[in-house]
């Protein structure tokens, strides 16, 4: 819905976004606030940067973040080598490249009326952002948006509703197609990277801004320590102090099988791609980032859907962190950075997509496909203490890549990952689930999680740095609840491209139960590594009273045997030879996700927790598996 009048705001924030003028930040470049009015009167504040204070029409480039419209993050960093651009930078070097940029708060965030609630106000605030400057003179009606992980949301929930303004996206580290599987929910689990993100942002919120005691509430409070009490309550959180955030997040929690909440326009593009303007996309994320699967579904669906071209970029790294050569404790080499090897800088990218697909450039010069495939190095540490992984970008025309064929490799009750099918007719390996005492989260798709988790690739040894790890900190397999299956060292290298997914046949003495699962890349030992180096690759997890479907969920029938699928984010590794495969089965990782208390009621409200005895099944009535796209190396 354009709109071209603008209403009074109320507020010192408000006050103070009305009251500044335009301004040159240099001798070509100005900034000028602006009040844009949303359809309930709610007024957003918002920078507009353009090359002289009265501009003619551009195409805009729009960028909307809860963080704060003028605050540096780490994740606008452009080269390896230079200091993280300011917004102000970045704007400024768009605007020098013939763009008009907007850098919006989100609503209740910022210079910005209203109440935040996360992610599901985006859709209508975006839309209405994108028409009224899409109505006004400096605008030659074409509005594209970019932006990293809450930003990237930001461009999915508004392309939801269909803003005939909208030109093009440039979507890195996020943009939900379901956040019920990645991003909020996985498996019908809840992420709790979602209390760590709400924990730190309600520091910032506008209440803690008012309030000394608030302020002090939170810096007096340990996160860690509320983690051995979950579930939380209404008031009985460290959240209290900020009422919006608790009722936001327990909200979350709180619907645990997909329903009308989870099919809202924001948090679900798959339901709402028919309504998304067909226009250029670019889908960005990397192998360590929790968005791995949305960012591939959106490249898929957009490029299956739509006329105008899609593309896809995959890198090594954790969460918008594409100028670092390493996540966790492993590095990929100097060749993983995207400054350096897929462009110039992390700018100058964005400026020739844009270019490309909005200013007359040729769109087939940029490749449909790039994606950075792990694996090569020597396993040997480096002066900065990680371990050698190495890895290279590879272009393609589609993903998972041309010559990727899907493989079976089958679970046999011996411990051994083979592509034989188990012959017996009855095997199976169990183990006892405590809830008390879950399998700690080491590395993996982790991102805001801080001080409780951390994301990326780590040998998988806890130590004191991981939440939940205890001594001896013997290796996380030599557990009695985890399965672990692995090929024999490898003769010829290979090459696992595309999705993982886990087809397992289980039986659970309890009415509900999880089971998990993690692929992991095993070197062989070396001088710096005398027991070897187990490397995450990727993980999933499965709750099981979903069995039959996400919408109803129903217990299990202890000692029923049951068919369940666990897919795991995709990812591309190459395996050398000497390594081995390994897959990881267990029934927790904490505190990456909520713990199943194996009552059979949801997590978010359960008080009690029982010990469940869970089985797979490895025979060949029941053939477990781990279905990998690869080839040869």
């Amino acid at each position: 819905m354009a709109r071209t009048s603008q209403t009074e705001t109320t507020g010192d924030r408000g006050r103070a976004a009305r009251e500044e003028s335009a301004r040159p930040l240099d001798e070509r470049v100005w900034r000028r606030t602006l009040r844009v009015p949303m359809r309930d009167g709610i007024v957003l504040a918002a920078d507009l940067f353009t090359d002289q204070e009265r501009p003619g029409p551009r195409p805009v480039i729009l960028e909307r973040t809860p963080y704060g419209r003028r605050q540096m993050r780490d994740s606008d960093r452009s080269r390896h080598d230079e200091p993280v651009p300011t917004p102000e930078e970045t704007s400024a070097f768009f605007v020098r490249a013939g763009y008009h940029v907007v850098r919006q708060d989100c609503r209740g965030r910022g210079d910005s009326e209203g109440t935040f609630v996360k992610y599901l106000g985006e859709g209508p605030d975006g839309a209405d952002t994108i028409d009224w400057i899409a109505a006004q003179p400096w605008c030659d009606g074409r509005v594209a948006m970019m932006g990293v992980s809450y930003s990237a949301h930001a461009q999915t929930a508004a392309a939801a509703e269909s803003p005939a303004g909208l030109s093009a996206m440039f979507m890195d580290s996020g943009g939900f197609a379901s956040a019920y599987e990645a991003g909020m929910r996985m498996g019908g689990a809840f992420e709790l990277k979602q209390i760590t993100w709400a924990f730190r942002h309600g520091e910032e919120s506008p209440e803690a801004e008012r309030d000394p005691l608030v302020r002090k509430a939170f810096a007096g409070t340990d996160l860690r320590d509320w983690f051995t009490v979950l579930p939380w309550r209404t008031g009985v959180s460290p959240l209290r102090q900020v009422g919006s955030y608790e009722r936001y997040l327990l909200d979350q929690w709180r619907h645990d099988a997909f329903g009308a909440y989870w099919r809202q326009p924001a948090i679900y593009g798959r339901g709402h791609y028919d309504r998304f303007p067909d226009v250029p996309t670019l889908h960005m994320s990397s192998w360590y980032d929790p968005y791995v699967r949305s960012t591939i579904e959106n490249f898929t669906a957009m490029g299956r859907l739509k006329r105008s071209p899609a593309y896809l970029v995959m890198g090594p790294w954790k969460h918008g962190l594409r100028c670092a050569t390493f996540a966790g404790d492993v590095d990929f080499g100097p060749a993983a950075t995207l400054s350096g090897n897929v462009d110039t800088s992390y700018l100058s990218f964005r400026q020739r997509w844009f270019d490309a697909v909005l200013g007359g450039g040729d769109p087939e010069s940029i490749p449909r496909v790039q994606y950075f495939l792990m694996g090569g190095g020597d396993g040997r540490r480096d002066e900065a203490g990680r371990m050698r992984h190495g890895g290279r970008w590879h272009t393609d025309t589609q993903w998972p890549p041309a010559g990727a064929r899907e493989t079976a490799y089958y679970c046999h009750a011996s411990g051994e990952l083979s592509r034989e099918q188990p012959t017996a007719t009855r095997s199976w390996v169990e183990y006892d689930f405590d809830p008390n005492d879950p399998v700690p989260t080491l590395g993996g798709q982790v991102t805001s999680g801080e001080p409780v988790m951390v994301g990326g690739a780590f040998d998988q040894v806890p130590d004191e740095r991981f939440y939940g790890a205890r001594p001896p900190y013997l290796p996380l397999n030599s557990r009695p609840d985890v399965i672990s299956l692995a090929t024999p060292p490898l003769e010829e290298p290979l090459v696992v491209a595309g999705p993982v997914t886990a087809r397992l046949f289980i039986s659970s003495s309890a009415p509900d139960t999880d089971f998990t699962v993690k692929l992991v890349d095993v070197h062989p030992p070396n001088e710096d590594y005398p027991h070897g180096f187990a490397m995450n690759l990727t993980e999933g997890i499965f709750r099981c009273r979903f069995h039959k479907s996400f919408e109803r969920p129903e217990p299990l029938e202890p000692g029923e045997v049951y068919e369940i699928e666990i897919p795991a984010p995709d990812t591309a590794n190459r395996f050398e030879a000497g390594h081995r495969l390994r897959v990881d089965i267990s029934s927790s990782d904490f505190p990456r996700f909520d713990v199943n208390s194996n009552t059979g009621v949801p997590e978010a409200v359960s008080r009690r927790k029982v010990v469940a005895t869970n089985r797979v099944h490895m025979d060949a009535d029941h053939p477990s598996a781990v279905l990998l796209w690869t080839q040869p190396g």
